[in-house]
């Protein structure tokens, strides 16, 4: 049997909230499918949704999104004023950079070159 993906789906405390940082980030249009449950279909991307869920976050994701970004400085900079925050500094090496991030509600993602 084979699958593929038809979204990546990430709990949440609001959904129509975090739909919106994502929408800044990737692109799209967010769809709010009341107010339990929504998503974004990013260009170029699956879809990312969002679920409301009673329990808040408590640790590390140990599944993230990398975002390629020309220059990993600048793209952090300008999701900061989105709600988006920075863990730790800058790393770079021979192959590129990243920059760890968290969204609103914690979620860990980051931004690369290389």
């Amino acid at each position: 049997m084979r699958a593929s993906v038809q979204e990546i789906v990430f709990d949440c405390a609001d959904p129509a909230a975090l739909v919106r940082f994502w929408t800044e980030l990737l692109g799209g249009d967010p769809v709010d499918r009341g107010d339990d449950w929504s998503y974004v279909d990013p260009p170029g991307f699956v879809r990312l949704a969002f679920q409301r869920v009673p329990e808040g976050k408590t640790v590390k994701n140990r599944v993230h999104l990398d975002l390629r970004a020309e220059d990993v400085e600048r793209a952090a900079d300008e999701a900061l004023p989105l709600g988006a925050a920075r863990v730790g500094g800058l790393v770079k090496d021979e192959y590129g950079a990243f920059q760890v991030m968290r969204d609103p509600e914690g979620n860990e993602f980051c931004f690369v070159s290389g």
